[in-house]
């Protein structure tokens, strides 16, 4: 789990570069011919688009491993129901879902 926030805290900076590159690549008016901008924002696109495909991706495998401890602890709660550790944890996994 603490390795999945920190891939999405790495995912969130590269978004806040995409957002840093494409203020500072737009030309202005006397860079206008020197710089396609089209292409430009074309690349930006693409590369924002990879890094929303893969947050997306990995928030999915999270919820559904994160899903599969819950559906575990579950069934080993109906078996042992005065187990109060294993509810503690139980309740601790519902919470990251």
């Amino acid at each position: 789990f603490n390795l999945i926030q920190e891939l999405l805290r790495v995912m969130r900076t590269i978004d806040d570069r995409i957002v840093h590159e494409l203020n500072t690549t737009i030309p202005t008016a006397s860079f206008v011919g020197k710089i396609d901008a089209s292409q430009t924002c074309k690349e930006l696109y693409q590369s924002l688009m990879e890094a929303h495909t893969s947050r997306e991706r990995i928030i999915k495998n999270c919820i559904a491993q994160t899903s599969s401890v819950v559906k575990t602890l579950r069934e080993e709660r109906e078996k042992a129901q005065d187990d109060v550790a294993l509810l503690k944890q139980l309740r601790k996994e519902q919470t990251k879902v």
